[in-house]
């Protein structure tokens, strides 16, 4: 059996165990359109999809996903800002409540930024490279921590890039100032299964326990 097989096989299941059985929902969402409360930044890592970590229903979030769930600051030059552009449907068009970065741990995009990987030809190092304050700041507060330490806090500082970076966007920061949005910073740890979440009154990130 190929992939594409086996891909097939899950559409098939897919369909058979849950679009059918839920034909009224799916029906709902093609009358009335999408109306998610939710943006989820995740990263594109084939480990961490977002509806599948939080269980979520079709329709329940807008979800943008690229290398490293970055958020670049709002700039006025160039044509293509895919995730601009979806940052502002997801803001503008529809008016979602929430936006949450969505980090995790073993992340590939952070782990070429600690490498220097930055200046490479291509695409994913000056994409990454936004992330730099992040990996300049770990090494700087944690300069003899080991390789796998100053990662995992590179990962979560550069939650914190694309949060500030959010605000650079004027849709996002009149939102969040007239309190109609909310920005939140989670990080996912691949190895014991917990979710951690920003908090910017104590200034870092904690876990979120549920009963």
């Amino acid at each position: 059996m190929t992939e594409i097989d086996k891909l097939l096989q899950g559409f098939q299941r897919f369909r058979g165990r849950y679009f059918e059985e839920n034909r009224q929902l799916f029906d709902q969402l093609v009358r009335q359109g999408q109306h998610p409360q939710t943006l989820v930044i995740g990263c594109s890592d084939s480990r961490v999809d977002p509806a599948i970590l939080l269980d979520a229903d079709p329709g329940d979030l807008f979800v943008l996903r690229n290398v490293a769930n970055l958020v670049p600051p709002c700039e006025s030059g160039g044509i293509y800002h895919g995730t601009s552009a979806a940052l502002e449907f997801a803001v503008c068009g529809l008016k979602v409540k929430n936006i949450i970065i969505l980090g995790h741990a073993h992340c590939g995009g952070i782990q070429a930024l600690m490498e220097g990987r930055e200046t490479d030809e291509g695409f994913i190092g000056p994409w990454v490279a936004m992330a730099t304050p992040a990996r300049n700041q770990v090494r700087q507060r944690w300069p003899e921590a080991s390789k796998a330490f100053q990662l995992r806090a590179c990962e979560r500082a550069a939650i914190l890039v694309s949060l500030n970076n959010l605000m650079t966007f004027p849709f996002v920061h009149q939102r969040v100032e007239a309190g109609e949005l909310r920005l939140f910073g989670w990080y996912f740890d691949l190895e014991s299964g917990e979710l951690m979440e920003y908090d910017p009154e104590r200034r870092r990130f904690h876990d979120l326990y549920f009963d």
